[in-house]
């Protein structure tokens, strides 16, 4: 066997007639550059030993390298009679670090070739015989994500890992299926993975919270074929808590690390979702490596220390969200979101969406009708045009407008009330029949003042929502009451009630560090219409759609409830909405597909997110 550090020659090409013995030796190197730069060395000719024998010598010497695709910048060749040299800028990219430093490439001529002299030394001169380059990596510590007073909403925490061993699993579908009711996860997949992984390999099931572990230990741990491995992640308080805002933890994926090309090594840890996604770079930190020649006594070549990721500071308030997560729990079969801001401040207080969590962030992101929530902002904008709460206005069982007709819930009748009532009970039909006082672009105006389609700052993904300009008189009476294009999200509507209550609207604010700047505030609302409109949402909770917030503990609520027709068809489906505040705290609640009944499901959902906060 040909030893690494032994010098071979590789014939890299021939010198042109009336070539420079430079030019041929710059040609020379280049061809021998590329080939390693792209891993084929044994496409050349060597002197004394076979291509493949070079490359098996290469990838002895580069060892954990042998793999990597390094750079390599040629600086110029010097000849010396039958001889040539060159400096070389080797750069190996690391985990998202970069190992530089000079080499030399040595070439001699024979005839009228230039062959490269080949040894250990050239891949680094800290090299000779076949001692090999090992590169060790050093996990940064992860970066928390703070609360709204500096303190970790994620830190480390024990986990437990539950994997099988294909070669001990005499029966893959009934192990899934014993696993399936204990762990209360779909595993329908289990079998066929065990099937095709290697017999001894640790085909992972679930990743469990220490204490859930425990909850089902007994259920699971003597299962033939089953493993379990301890470990950490950086876990939220509890496994629901803010779950699609903060998002996960978990091993890179084969996708993260063809993204992003050298930063990830395989094992690695990297956000898979919600806010440990969008801001991994900050929060994973930087690994450490650490590259050294073997042998006997080891030599380190290069070294660069982990760098720790940095916090992610928001403005959550954990009792808040605590309180919504556990109210948004008792709703199983449906999609929810609530949203909470603290109304003298702007500042987000609880992102949280359900079942279990919730898998998408429909509190920032749902692009959905708001329904008659919307009718808060209507109001204002009816105020503004001459109606005042005393005003009578009809509430009939349809009204047409434009050739189209428009009904209430359950078709309901109210007859000449005065408005305050029609919004009390929110009748659809008064303030469709009211829409002739609206210009096309009124409700986008006034939406817009209250912060709707404004471009956020939010330093995470959010929908602000869209009010398009009314082409029709049709279009005016069915954005009116939040249908037709109107749409929003939870916390475009939670924004809403805070301006109402505060006088003008700010925009919501959750992330502190890295600064985000975020866009200006909305004009002063007319103080005579707030007044007028704050005391018509305090009547929908004292004897309108919403009494079952009356008698709530924490001082007297206002708000407004919504269901929100979306599809088609002669019965539609509907979203339930509630939007309000009490005392400094500003919130939207959601409830995907919650039904016709604007006090069925929303508004109890608000009920009980106020009794756990202030229980």
């Amino acid at each position: 066997m040909l030893a690494a550090g032994v010098a071979l020659v590789a014939v890299a090409g021939l010198a042109a007639c009336g070539d420079s013995k430079e030019d041929a030796a710059t040609k020379a190197l280049t061809g021998f550059l590329a080939n390693w730069r792209a891993g084929t060395l044994q496409k050349s000719a060597y002197s004394g030993a076979s291509g493949a024998t070079v490359a098996a010598a290469y990838k002895r010497v580069a060892g954990d390298l042998a793999g990597v695709h390094p750079t390599l910048k040629p600086g110029k060749v010097t000849v010396k009679g039958s001889k040539a040299s060159a400096p070389v800028t080797v750069s190996w990219p690391l985990g998202g670090n970069t190992w530089s430093y000079p080499t030399t490439v040595r070439m001699v001529a024979s005839g009228d070739a230039w062959k490269v002299a080949w040894s250990g030394s050239t891949v680094n001169p800290k090299l000779s015989g076949d001692a090999a380059i090992t590169v060790s990596r050093d996990a940064a510590p992860r970066g928390s994500i703070v609360d709204g007073d500096g303190k970790p909403l994620v830190s480390e925490q024990p986990v437990v890992y539950v994997g099988v061993e294909p070669d001990k699993v005499k029966d893959p579908a009934g192990l899934t299926r014993t696993l399936s009711t204990a762990l209360k996860t779909d595993l329908s997949d289990l079998p066929g993975r065990i099937r095709s992984a290697p017999p001894s390999s640790f085909v992972d099931v679930i990743t469990l919270r220490r204490n859930d572990y425990e909850a089902v230990r007994d259920r699971i741990h003597d299962l033939p074929g089953v493993l379990f491995r301890e470990g950490t992640l950086p876990l939220a308080p509890t496994r629901t808590f803010g779950r699609a805002l903060l998002g996960t933890v978990g091993a890179v994926t084969k996708e993260q690390m063809e993204k992003h090309p050298g930063r990830y090594e395989i094992g690695d840890q990297a956000g898979q979702s919600g806010l440990q996604a969008a801001y991994d770079t900050r929060l994973g930190g930087k690994a450490g490596v650490t590259v050294k020649v073997g042998g006997s006594d080891p030599r380190v070549l290069w070294q660069q220390r982990p760098q720790a990721g940095q916090p992610l500071a928001t403005t959550l308030d954990p009792t808040v969200q605590k309180a919504a997560d556990a109210a948004l729990a008792t709703e199983k079969k449906h999609r929810t979101a609530l949203v909470a801001i603290r109304i003298s401040t702007g500042k987000v207080l609880a992102v949280a969406n359900g079942p279990d969590g919730g898998s998408d962030d429909l509190a920032l992101t749902a692009s959905v009708p708001p329904g008659s929530t919307f009718k808060v902002v209507s109001s204002l904008a009816y105020l503004r045009a001459g109606v005042t709460p005393q005003t009578t206005v009809n509430c009939p069982k349809t009204v047409t407008v434009g050739g189209r007709k428009f009904h209430n819930e359950n078709s309901f009748v109210l007859g000449q009330v005065p408005f305050h009532t029609d919004f009390a009970q929110s009748c659809n039909t008064a303030f469709a029949g009211l829409s002739s006082k609206l210009g096309n672009d009124t409700l986008t105006k006034q939406a817009a003042a209250l912060g709707v389609g404004a471009d956020w700052k939010l330093g995470v993904d959010v929908n602000t929502g869209s009010v398009p300009a009314a082409n029709s008189a049709v279009d005016r009476a069915a954005a009116a009451f939040g249908q037709g294009r109107t749409t929003v999200s939870p916390i475009v509507m939670a924004g809403i009630s805070a301006a109402v209550a505060r006088g003008h609207w700010t925009q919501p604010v959750l992330i502190t560090d890295p600064k985000v700047t975020p866009a200006a505030d909305g004009p002063a609302l007319p103080a005579a219409d707030v007044k007028d409109l704050k005391g018509m949402m305090r009547e929908v909770v004292t004897s309108g759609t919403a009494t079952v917030l009356a008698n709530v503990p924490g001082g007297p609520v206002y708000g407004k409830t919504g269901t929100a027709e979306y599809g088609s068809g002669s019965e539609p489906p509907s979203h339930s909405w509630f939007t309000g505040w009490q005392g400094d705290i500003a919130f939207a609640a959601f409830v995907e597909d919650g039904g016709t009944h604007e006090n069925a499901v929303a508004a109890p959902l608000a009920a009980k997110f106020l009794k756990n906060l202030n229980g």
